[in-house]
């Protein structure tokens, strides 16, 4: 197999509080290889954003090894980092800018120290609009555009950003139904034919069986990844998804509502 874009070797994560430590996870090991969508799921609670925090550099890891194509994350800058690494957040408060203003902050890690692009940066950043079929208001405010509108900005400026593996925390956390499966499938269409390596933690459980090319699930402690056979036959996502009345159907790997 190719090489992988990221790449997690026995690795723990949580906090360091001086010499006190809490452990959210260890044991983990897994890659994301460009070309894939990769759904991060598991209850609250269990280190999704702890996880997301620790492979984009946030926060270091307890112990292990955590590559950014063959490269240790540990010994390279924030700078880098950014260079490999898009992070795309969820926020309820949009900053004070135009889409075009937000969707250019993507070119950071490569401007001068006074922020100006180059033609380059500027082709890059108008063509990550056109992709993302955000260009045509790239004048107005990012406050004034819908959530499904300001989850295609901060895609855009991943996109901008020009790195091999996104980060996505929660994207549809906000999102009608049509617009979650929306985001989902143009996820998946920008791993294939963009060849980017994404992983995206969510909730939207449906949505993650339905398009993801694997699944990365975080449960007591733990992370078991693989393809969505692979954790539907070893019984993973049948202990995740069922009970109160909800079960995993394995056959047609679809969420079932046994009680109403």
């Amino acid at each position: 197999m190719k090489n992988a874009a990221l790449c997690i070797t026995d690795a723990a994560i949580g906090y360091r509080n001086g010499k006190n430590i809490k452990t959210v996870a260890e044991g983990i090991n897994a890659s994301l290889h460009c070309g894939e969508l990769v759904a991060l799921i598991g209850r609250n609670g269990a280190g999704k954003s702890t996880l997301l925090r620790t492979l984009s550099a946030f926060q270091k890891p307890l112990s292990g090894r955590i590559e950014l194509s063959g490269m240790d994350i540990a010994g390279l800058s924030p700078s880098e980092v950014a260079k490999r690494v898009a992070v795309v957040l969820t926020s309820t408060e949009p900053a004070p800018l135009t889409v075009g203003e937000l969707v250019s902050l993507g070119r950071t890690p490569y401007t001068n120290f006074l922020g100006r692009m180059s033609v380059k940066d500027k082709e890059l950043v108008r063509e990550a609009m056109e992709l993302m079929g955000v260009h045509c208001f790239g004048e107005r405010n990012v406050a004034d555009l819908s959530d499904g509108e300001r989850q295609k900005c901060m895609i855009a400026k991943a996109l901008a950003q020009e790195t091999s593996v996104i980060l996505l925390d929660e994207p549809t956390a906000f999102l009608d139904f049509g617009s979650k499966v929306n985001l989902f499938r143009m996820l998946k269409r920008l791993a294939v034919e963009r060849q980017k390596a994404i992983l995206v933690s969510t909730h939207d459980i449906e949505m993650a069986v339905m398009f993801a090319h694997k699944l990365w699930l975080m449960h007591d402690g733990a992370l078991d990844a693989g393809s969505v056979d692979k954790l539907s036959d070893n019984g993973s996502l049948h202990r995740f998804i069922s009970g109160d009345g909800v079960a995993y159907d394995k056959k047609n790997n679809r969420i079932e509502i046994t009680e109403i």
